[in-house]
């Protein structure tokens, strides 16, 4: 018999979603009220290694349980997801994540409506604007990109998983494995570098330069190019229950 999810009762306001951000360092969530404004403070796990989606799943349900009431469920997740199916997972173990139903699976495990994305493509829906043609990179295990055009998301582009120097991906050049191998000075070369090359590539209006390890910038940054809070990460997820989005996970 599957083990249901206790969730402790109270007056509604919502909805509520539970948004959960899936990181290959950290696994968050938080319960974010009708105007996406976090209704609890967070609960964090640290992601198990290897990272096979049994034991994922086993930290989630504890987490949830530690959380108010919620009504759906957003999932940032680091990887490639289509219509909720993951399709890749780079650091957490592609192997074991390849064609894993994450969503129709949490929708059942909590019977709750669940819709997943990119973990990249959630925070960038917590920091932009909606004008223009806006860049999302996440800097933490690995390297996370999406992209915006007038606030609507563009197809998916697994940019870090590309060569971006010396047959090297952007994971590899730019990932928390880098930057502790070549320390912060030579890493921050190496991000400047980056900005560089996607601006070149892209010819954003704006980027957004989140994730753990943003913090570590040390360089100045360009007029058009923020550094912003990796909070969004959950903050996002309200927007993935967009009108807008429906057609994302139809």
């Amino acid at each position: 018999m599957k083990k249901r999810v206790r969730r402790r009762v109270r007056a509604k306001t919502g909805p509520y979603t539970l948004a959960i951000d899936i990181g290959g360092t950290h696994l968050k969530a938080v319960v974010l009220d009708a105007s996406g404004a976090e209704a609890t403070a967070h609960v964090q796990e640290a992601t198990p290694h290897p990272s096979p989606p049994r034991q994922v799943l086993a930290l989630l349900d504890a987490m949830a349980k530690a959380l108010p009431a919620f009504d759906r469920i957003s999932v940032g997740f680091p990887g490639v997801v289509k219509r909720g199916i993951v399709l890749t997972a780079p650091n957490l173990g592609t192997e074991a994540w390849h064609d894993f139903p994450l969503a129709p699976t949490l929708a059942r495990r909590w019977r709750t409506p669940t819709r997943v994305l990119n973990d990249a493509e959630v925070q960038g829906f917590g920091v932009i604007e909606g004008k223009g043609l806006e860049c999302v990179l996440t800097l933490g295990t690995g390297f996370g990109s999406a992209l915006y055009r007038n606030g609507e998301l563009a197809p998916h582009l697994e940019l870090g998983q590309h060569p971006v120097r010396k047959s090297r991906t952007y994971d590899e050049y730019v990932g928390e494995a880098a930057l502790e191998r070549k320390g912060v000075e030579k890493w921050n070369r190496r991000v400047q570098r980056v900005v560089g090359i996607v601006h070149t590539l892209l010819n954003y209006d704006h980027l957004y330069l989140g994730g753990g390890n943003a913090r570590q910038i040390r360089f100045e940054l360009p007029p058009n190019v923020t550094l912003v809070s990796n909070e969004a990460g959950l903050t996002g997820g309200i927007h993935l229950w967009d009108a807008a989005m429906d057609r994302y996970f139809s």
